[in-house]
């Protein structure tokens, strides 16, 4: 594990799910916070069972069904890191709020109390132009530039009372880290 910078002194250990559609810069964003923060890291697209990396492959969109198991596996993940008390960051699309919902399961009897959460959300938004933009120039990922508009369609972003962190990304990856960062700073400032 990495050892905290002295930047980041002051962000008390939580699990960030940075979250998004496809091309949006999770796995990116969340090694560039895991270098920062030192905290375990984990590409939640290495969760998804065979039957759905299969699916994605040959441009079928993931169902409801095939993401229950996939987010049942992110959440166990989640507990363990929860257990452990030393923060987490783990990539995952949380497209819905009811898969935020499982993700942060058993967190929300904290009340309106965002600074209790264990759980927050950091949803990096980005224009669907730029989002095309950056797929089509994609190597190596199972998911295809097509399924894209079924990933905008499926979007729920995030309301209020979720209290996420909305970051617009479309700028250079160390821009966005840096913004996380402040507002992760800020969040615990208020």
């Amino acid at each position: 594990m990495n050892a905290p910078l002295p930047e980041a002194a002051g962000i008390r250990p939580q699990i960030l799910v940075i979250m998004g559609v496809s091309g949006c810069g999770k796995t990116t964003v969340a090694e560039g916070l895991h270098n920062i923060l030192g905290w375990p890291y984990q590409e939640g697209d290495l969760l998804h069972p065979r039957a759905n990396v299969e699916k994605m492959a040959a441009g079928i969109p993931l169902t409801d069904e095939d993401r229950w198991p996939w987010l049942a596996q992110c959440r166990a993940w989640i507990e363990a890191r929860i257990r452990d008390g030393g923060g987490g960051i783990l990539t995952c699309s949380a497209l819905k709020r009811a898969y935020r919902d499982v993700l942060r399961q058993g967190d929300t009897d904290r009340g309106t109390d965002r600074d209790a959460d264990p759980v927050v959300f950091v949803y990096l938004k980005v224009p669907e132009s730029i989002l095309k933009a950056r797929l089509a120039r994609r190597t190596g990922h199972y998911m295809p530039p097509s399924l894209l508009p079924s990933q905008l369609a499926t979007l729920e972003e995030p309301t209020a009372d979720e209290h996420a962190l909305v970051i617009e990304s479309e700028n250079a990856p160390a821009e966005v880290i840096a913004k996380t960062i402040g507002q992760l700073k800020y969040r615990i400032k208020r």
